[in-house]
């Protein structure tokens, strides 16, 4: 026999989950030396969040794109959102897995949509106002910068099931049956 049915109460300790990896994509890409952009040979020019570095056979000229209001503006931001996002796991935590707080997920939903702006704004600006700053070459974005995507694309989906949920605070607190999609008997 096999069964097809949507485990509600499960998502009291998912969406935290999901939230933390949210958490450590972020940090990951805020954190990242390695670098967001790199050219094609990979060999004379890349940068980090932070930094750009140019040179070959191991001679690296460093300088920081701190000096730049974009650059700036594009850290503050995503350290802005990865603080948000911090608050919203927390009370994440303590709304579905302490105890069960129905009044809190929109507000939680509402916080992620407030990260997914800031962060879409900052991870949007960096990649024009790079380009605008170097004119040589073709240029690949790295695995860092698509750990900050999957930080954003990880709080939309949160973000709508945050929204979404109290519409079913019977099924989360476990007083209903399940309901099975697909039952084959």
């Amino acid at each position: 026999m096999f069964r097809c049915g949507i485990a509600y109460p499960r998502c009291r300790w998912i969406l935290p989950l999901l939230l933390l990896f949210a958490i450590i994509f972020d940090i990951i890409a805020i954190a990242a030396t390695s670098g967001w952009v790199e050219d094609e040979d990979a060999e004379t020019h890349y940068a980090s969040m932070w930094t750009q570095y140019r040179g070959r056979n191991g001679q690296w000229d460093e300088k920081s794109l701190m000096e730049y209001p974009w650059a700036q503006a594009v850290a503050a931001l995503m350290i802005i959102g990865l603080l948000i996002l911090i608050v919203a796991f927390i009370v994440s935590c303590v709304a579905l897995c302490c105890s069960l707080n129905i009044p809190l997920l929109p507000v939680i939903g509402i916080m992620l949509i407030v990260v997914v702006v800031i962060q879409i704004i900052a991870l949007i600006i960096y990649p024009v106002k790079f380009n605008e700053l170097i004119f040589e070459g073709h240029y690949y974005y790295t695995w860092a910068y698509g750990f900050g995507w999957g930080a954003t694309i990880l709080c939309i989906g949160c973000a709508i099931l945050f929204c979404c949920l109290p519409r079913y605070e019977d099924e989360l607190a476990d007083r209903v049956k399940t309901k099975y999609i697909y039952s084959s008997e």
